[in-house]
């Protein structure tokens, strides 16, 4: 037994109920102080023990044995202990939260602390689940949020919200009100930014937080009883923003990480979770680039998960806003979709481009994300779906599209022959160059696997060649999969089967003979469809060498000693293979024998496929005529080659894309490069976005108005690099509003604070309205709105391409103003923010003439939203005339029924 087990031992031994200290264990142990307390303070970081803060410091145990039944009872994962097996990080937080549940007899007060974005307040909703789930609470406890901040600078109406009022305690008290710790009542407080709670604030709290005991405001003669868990968060540090008497009375802390701070397994498991809520939101699946996964897993997310949720939101909003325009056949996400900022992440260091492979495969072009679907599906590469599903789920989803018979077989030809291809070229990497059964042990039982090898004997002997170890592996795993599928009473079907009886006979014949094989040794019956799948593995060697010619090899020339194999080398390295060709080019030797070198190796490796050549530069770059002549083959010559041009080249060649193919790809590379160059400071300068404004006036000097702003600065939550708080004199020599005129030119003002009238078109506000008022609740709100417009207008630069974002950013504004007042509505922020990308990419679309795709039950539509579609078309129409879409380019009809849609999302 360790010395830490002896401690833990110990403290349950000498536990009577209040707590014990560390001179206890450490003179009955015979142990220093010091190794003690260290031992107590890691048990409560595994969450096994309780520390209460005062003098002494006193240790509880935690009865681990409660949730063990708890766990039996259940008989599956509660709700913690689930959210830990794909949040890792989170392990300590997640021990902590149950441990403070089941502390005796009514569980611990919990102080949460994190950066903002990190989930507190999704934790806090997960600890109330539990709470519930290990019987803590009833099944209908409540969970009441309460933000600090609103109430900040008013303690009285402060102590009203938390603890009720008594009918005419104070003005505008017209009847008697419960308060949210009544409201609590057998479940959980939720006090969220509790560093804005001010000081009487915390002491209001502190009888209740004691004993329970509490009175409403005005009451004398009444004492109220309450059982409620308070839970609080904070983004500062304890010490420095809460009273010592407040956080002496909340023992257990809480650490949340910042999303930095996770694994990457566990941003890819945001992201997925993420994907989904757009998914189950737009109601269609979202098809998603692999770089782009990568870029969203290693980019800087400085407001950690809430700034992901909501960059993953307008990339999806533009995506679907492509898909409904027509742009687009489907919601697809590629990299060079992605903001500036996003794409970044796909140069992140080493460590984080090793991992990714853990996740998913290098060869894999997408990731489908569906909400109708736990799993998450990819596209190309590596696919881990077998030939009959592909074909049962293509099947299904071409007929319920209407799709004819006709056109079925013709997709599903197709769909077959891409399988085969990438699924050959998987087992290439997978296996041994020589075939050998015994590597099929795992997973293929050993009645299978001979008639496997029967199988392949007798294929070689009729067809009187060998077969590739590729079709050997391929065959063998595809048998076995057939088996299974027919043990298990599922239907084989080949769309291609007469097609490949008529072009391979031969083949088929064989194939035919084989299914006899595997009848007569395993007793099961095989239907005719399988042997047009055996005859494709049968013919697939001789087909493969007629299309070599098609295929590209990525073949690196580059001047200096190691230039060009230094990159093939980390290009095949991040592949995990050799695919790329690196040839040195010394600057000593000369431009023919460096060609003689290259002509050799390609004779030398039987090099018959058409080859990308990237050059550096010089005469390296005349290279491609002569191969081109000499060999009969297809060369492309891309210079001025980097590490990124192998990498993507060679991924894509692998990827089975086509010479040209690549060729292209090579050119968006250097687009990337261009982007991310002119993106610099006098394009910045340029496109600058004023900061937001917020004017103190005093007549009685600067000092009067300075108070103010301490007021605000200390109640409002906003980002100094956005908003600045300026103080003024409403006395001096030059008029007011000039002077306000003035900083119009550097700030876009907000609010007035001041006691006298202003003539000035902003909001305005007097000092009663900041100090009792909802002044302050109400600047915050205009903050938090025009912060997102800023956001969008950084992402809206990435994004359009003729219209300019700030500009159009305005004009979108009014339209949303104007529509939340003739509707009388307000519209959330993550509707907004949809509204307003779907708007810009849409002028920016119309003013390439694209028009939008027909909108579904148009008519239909237009009837059930009559009111809210006729606002919608007005407002809609009034853009057309200040972006001069011309006479001939209208927002039509279709264009005002997505819209609608949109803002219909907010109810």
């Amino acid at each position: 037994m360790g010395r830490i087990d002896e401690v833990f031992k110990k403290l349950v031994q000498l536990h009577n109920g209040n707590g014990v200290t560390t001179i206890d264990i450490a003179s009955e142990l015979g142990l220093s102080r010091a190794n003690v307390s260290n031992d107590l303070n890691r048990l409560c970081e595994e969450g096994r023990v309780i520390k209460k803060n005062g003098k002494p410091v006193l240790y509880t145990p935690i009865k681990f044995e409660e949730i063990k039944e708890s766990k039996k009872k259940e008989g599956k994962l509660n709700t913690l202990d689930e959210f830990a097996s794909i949040n890792k990080s989170l392990y300590s937080a997640v021990e902590q939260a149950k441990a403070s549940i089941l502390y005796p007899p009514n569980g611990m007060n919990m102080l949460i602390l994190g950066e903002t974005g990190v989930g507190k307040s999704m934790f806090v909703s997960l600890i109330h689940k539990y709470a519930i789930e290990m019987k803590r609470f009833s099944k209908n406890s409540p969970l009441i949020t309460f933000n600090c901040a609103d109430y900040a600078n008013n303690p009285q109406l402060l102590l009203g919200q938390l603890f009720g009022c008594k009918r005419g305690s104070y003005t505008g008290a017209d009847t008697d009100k419960a308060g949210l710790i009544e409201k609590a009542d057998g479940g959980i407080l939720f006090l969220d930014e509790v560093h804005r709670l001010p000081s009487e604030g915390q002491e209001m709290l502190f009888t209740f937080m004691d004993k329970g005991i509490y009175r409403r405001l005005g009451e004398t003669d009444i004492e109220r009883y309450s059982k409620v868990l308070i839970i609080c968060a904070t983004t500062e540090k304890p010490d420095e923003v809460l009273l010592k008497t407040f956080t002496r009375r909340i023992p257990m802390y809480v650490n949340i990480p910042s999303l930095a701070e996770r694994t990457i397994e566990e941003r890819f498991t945001l992201i997925n979770t993420f994907m989904k809520d757009e998914s189950a939101r737009l109601d269609k699946e979202i098809k998603v680039s692999m770089n782009s996964i990568k870029a969203l897993i290693s980019y800087d997310c400085e407001a950690n998960i809430g700034q992901l949720k909501v960059d993953i939101q307008l990339i999806c909003a533009k995506a679907y806003a492509e898909y409904v325009s027509g742009v687009k056949d489907e919601i697809k996400v590629n990299s060079l979709d992605l903001p500036i900022y996003i794409r970044k992440g796909l140069y992140k260091d080493i460590e984080h481009r090793q991992l990714w492979n853990k996740l998913v495969d290098i060869n894999k072009k997408y990731c489908i994300f569906s909400n109708e679907n736990d799993e998450i599906i990819f596209e190309g590469g590596k696919d881990e779906t077998n030939i009959y599903d592909l074909i049962e789920v293509k099947y299904h989803q071409l007929k319920e599209k209407g799709v004819d018979d006709n056109r079925v077989k013709e997709a599903m030809n197709i769909d077959i022959d891409n399988y085969f291809e990438k699924y050959m070229q998987k087992l290439q990497k997978n296996f041994n160059s020589t075939f050998d059964i015994s590597q099929l042990e795992g997973f293929i039982q050993s009645d299978i696997r001979r008639v496997i090898l029967e199988v392949i004997n007798f294929s070689e002997d009729r067809l009187n060649r060998k077969l590739s170890e590729k079709v050997c592996y391929g065959m063998s795993v595809h048998i076995n999969n057939s088996i299974e599928r027919i043990k298990s009473n599922k239907k084989i079907t080949n769309p291609q089967l007469n097609k490949i009886r008529v072009k391979n006979n031969d083949e088929f014949n064989i194939a035919l003979d084989i299914l006899k094989i595997i009848e007569r040794s395993l007793d099961i019956t095989m239907p005719i469809d399988e042997a047009g799948f055996l005859a494709i593995f049968l013919t697939y060697d001789n087909e493969c060498n007629k299309r070599e010619s098609k295929e590209v090899k990525v073949m690196v020339i580059a001047h200096g000693e190691s230039t060009a194999t230094s990159m093939v080398n980390a290009t095949n390295k991040l592949l995990g293979n050799d695919y790329a060709i690196g040839i040195n080019a010394p600057i000593e030797e000369s431009p023919q024998k460096v060609l003689d070198r290259v002509k050799n190796y390609i004779v030398n490796n039987n090099i018959k496929s058409n080859i990308l050549l990237l050059v550096d530069m010089g005469s390296l770059t005349t290279f491609g005529r002569e191969l081109a002549t000499q060999f009969n083959m297809d060369v492309r010559v891309v210079p001025l080659v980097s590490t990124l041009h192998v990498l993507e080249a060679t991924r894509k060649a692998m990827l089975g894309y086509e010479l040209d193919e690549i060729l292209q790809e090579m050119v968006k590379v250097n687009e990337l490069y261009i982007t991310d160059y002119e993106y610099n400071e006098e394009i910045i300068v340029k496109d600058k976005i004023k900061k937001l404004a917020i004017l103190s006036i005093c007549s009685t000097g600067d000092g009067g108005a300075k108070t103010i702003i301490n007021l605000l600065k200390n109640n409002l939550n906003y980002d100094d690099n956005v908003v600045e708080i300026i103080p003024m004199n409403l006395i001096g020599k030059e008029n007011i509003e000039k002077r306000i005129r003035r900083l119009t030119k550097e700030y876009k003002i907000i609010s007035i604070i001041s006691t006298f009238d202003i003539d000035f078109d902003v909001m305005q506000l007097s000092l009663q309205d900041i100090f009792v008022g909802e002044g302050m609740s109400i600047i915050q709100k205009e903050i938090d709105i025009e912060t997102t417009y800023i956001k969008m207008a950084e992402t809206l630069k990435s994004h359009l391409k003729n219209v300019e974002g700030e500009s159009i950013l305005r004009n979108i504004k009014v339209f949303n103003e104007t529509v939340q007042e003739r509707l009388n509505i307000k519209i959330n922020t993550n509707v907004l923010i949809g509204v307003t990308l779907h708007i810009a990419c849409m002028i920016d679309r119309l003013k390439d003439g694209i028009k939008a795709e027909e909108f579904h039950l148009k008519n239909e539509f237009i009837e059930e939203n009559k009111k809210m579609f006729d606002i919608v078309n007005t407002e809609l129409n009034k853009l057309k005339d200040k972006y001069y879409l011309g006479f001939n380019i209208d927002v039509d009809e279709n264009e005002s029924c997505y819209v609608t849609k949109f803002l219909l999302n907010n109810y």
